[in-house]
């Protein structure tokens, strides 16, 4: 394989990275937005779950122009103008401006998600696939960690508007790193855009709704717990961010190491059943730990929150397996739309839940991931073998 590869793999996270300062940093901004815009728990929960809405609608039709044009441009024009918007909102001084202007970045931003993903799977091996895939996706607890970091002391300083040009800036930096160095490997035959494909697929249909639902724990935990904590038990924001960026940090060997075992075991679903039981019960001892001594919540919110952010890939990676590599993109873009609902949908309704009580907005987040491992088990897998000669992402002439 070409060395390159790993430079096109080192500009896809980067990439992504830059968006998901903003896509999942956003939360640690949580106290400072909804102070500066006077806002009530559930319209902060909203305003989270504002870049996630507007990713929804676009997810599929970015990942079906990634299958049909260069995913250089596709992700250098998103994220420039998902840039742009994000700068807009530093303008902004209501409540309905500041969610327009977020759904719009998000819609923009979404270009990252399947195009980046496509650009990597086409210069890996499936026997490397996992590990290529697990270092992709820690562009998001990347971003994560970094916003987590930067963003409060930002907001500090400078408000909240020096926050959203720094996110903006970002995007824009992305963009600038894609153009100069991802370029289309020489194993890669053109994709034909079929928004059918995955739509016809049952087995796209269930893993995509599967892992979704494992959300419901992710948002909870990383979404709201510096909300959380600032609110409920009365820790200062910059120390709340910092668990925050402590989960994020943790997450990326996380992601790697998930990525390598599937590898070696030559599954991505069972690891995925297994981290889905594990979540389960981690977010649980959160919901009975609301109240309880700092000492013991605050691991377990570390524990909970990288188990909620270590699946990814291995879910990225079973989609991508599955449908080849001339409807990788469509694939990953339908996949990315089906957790895009619950994206959308969860930070709304668990604020609300937690406006009267976090102990049950916890217990019911715990509760997607178990249904997540149901939907999961009715998937089968193919071998080892049967993904390298028919589903892996190089064709099987240039192997």
């Amino acid at each position: 394989m070409p060395p390159y590869r790993w430079v096109i793999l080192a500009a896809g996270t980067l990439a992504q990275a830059s968006f998901s300062v903003a896509a999942v940093g956003l939360p640690a901004l949580g106290p400072a937005l909804r102070a500066h815009y006077r806002l009530s728990l559930s319209e902060t929960g909203v305003v989270l779950a504002a870049i996630g809405i507007g990713m929804l609608f676009t997810l599929l039709p970015w990942g079906l122009l990634a299958d049909r044009f260069d995913e250089r441009w596709v992700i250098a024009t998103g994220l420039t103008c998902a840039g742009a918007a994000l700068v807009s909102a530093a303008y902004t001084t209501t409540f309905p401006a500041l969610v327009g202007t977020l759904v719009a970045a998000g819609a923009l931003g979404a270009s990252v998600n399947a195009a980046s993903g496509r650009a990597v799977m086409s210069w890996f091996e499936a026997d490397e696939l996992g590990l290529a895939l697990g270092i992709r996706q820690t562009a998001i607890p990347i971003g994560g960690a970094l916003g987590a970091g930067v963003l409060p002391v930002l907001a500090s300083t400078g408000g909240t508007r020096l926050t959203f040009f720094a996110m903006g800036g970002g995007c824009i930096a992305g963009a600038m790193v894609a153009t100069a160095c991802l370029r289309g490997s020489p194993r890669t035959e053109p994709g034909i855009a079929d928004v059918g494909r995955p739509l016809r697929d049952p087995r796209a249909w269930l893993l995509g709704g599967g892992t979704a639902l494992f959300l419901t724990a992710q948002i909870g935990i990383t979404g709201f717990v510096v909300l959380f904590l600032h609110e409920h038990r009365h820790v200062s924001t910059h120390a709340a961010a910092g668990l925050l960026a402590a989960i994020n940090l943790l997450a990326i060997g996380a992601r790697i190491g998930s990525g390598r075992i599937s590898d070696r075991l030559g599954t991505r679903l069972r690891p995925l059943r297994v981290i889905g039981i594990v979540l389960a019960v981690a977010t649980a001892v959160v919901a009975a730990l609301v109240d309880g001594p700092m000492a013991a919540l605050a691991p377990a919110f570390v524990v909970a929150g990288v188990l909620s952010m270590t699946w990814n890939g291995l879910a990225f990676a079973a989609a991508a397996e599955a449908a080849g590599p001339r409807h990788t993109g469509a694939a990953l873009g339908f996949q990315q739309t089906l957790l895009g609902v619950v994206v959308a949908t969860a930070p709304p309704a668990f604020a609300a839940i937690a406006a009267s009580s976090w102990r049950l907005a916890f217990a019911l987040a715990a509760i997607g991931p178990l249904a997540g491992v149901v939907l999961l088990s009715l998937v089968s897998e193919a071998t080892r073998a049967g993904r390298r000669l028919e589903t892996s992402a190089i064709p099987p002439a240039a192997r």
